[in-house]
């Protein structure tokens, strides 16, 4: 499997042949730095650690600056591990978006938006407990029964209640890559992409 991190910048549209207009994110992939090669012998398994993204010495731990120093380049800011990688590949090498070709499809990993606490109606889609008529009060967005009383006496596990929202690992599947931009280190895929402007995604084929 091959892949490579990225930075979301943002969307835009592009026109395909039939002049239909494509919604699309822009994501900054690479250059990545191969910094590890895992292998059976040493590690129990097969795994290829790229990174991305420059950071300050400063914020980098001495057992870090020592990791990156020996693939010889500057300490990175996101690291990821690509098991079952795709052909050969030594210590510093650097990886682009000709990775890619257009028209094929990828899987972007993200982390999505956190939206705070929110309530059921936001969080699970309910409809609330019905009209403000009939001596309702301030019901209209409630959750309404949560379980039974006497029997079980309990809640449920797993019960859709109101919570925390958001700021998970998503993974979207079979987004078409539209453009790819080689040298401006771009890919254009169709569709949108979990995460805030500016955050890192990975982009698995």
């Amino acid at each position: 499997m091959l892949g490579i991190i990225g930075k979301k910048v943002g969307m835009t549209s592009v026109f395909d042949e039939n002049g239909k207009n494509i919604p699309c994110t822009v994501i900054e992939a690479g250059p990545c730095v191969v910094t590890q090669i895992r292998t059976q012998e040493n590690d129990g398994y097969t795994a290829t650690q790229i990174s991305f993204g420059d950071v300050s010495a400063k914020h980098t731990t001495k057992g870090e600056a020592g990791h990156f120093a020996k693939a010889n380049t500057a300490p990175k800011a996101k690291v990821v591990e690509f098991r079952n990688w795709e052909g050969e590949q030594a210590l510093g090498d650097a990886i682009g978006v000709e990775i890619f070709e257009e028209g094929e499809f990828v899987d972007v990993v993200g982390t999505a938006k956190g939206k705070g606490f929110q309530g059921v109606v936001k969080r699970h889609g309910f409809a609330g407990v019905g009209d403000a008529t009939h001596g309702q009060h301030n019901r209209l967005r409630a959750p309404g029964s949560i379980g039974a009383c006497s029997t079980p006496s309990r809640v449920f596990k797993g019960m859709r209640m109101a919570g925390r929202m958001g700021g998970q690992r998503v993974k979207m599947i079979n987004l078409q890559v539209v453009k790819v931009l080689t040298e401006k280190n771009v890919v254009l895929v169709k569709g949108a992409v979990p995460g805030t402007k500016g955050s890192y995604v990975i982009i698995e084929k």
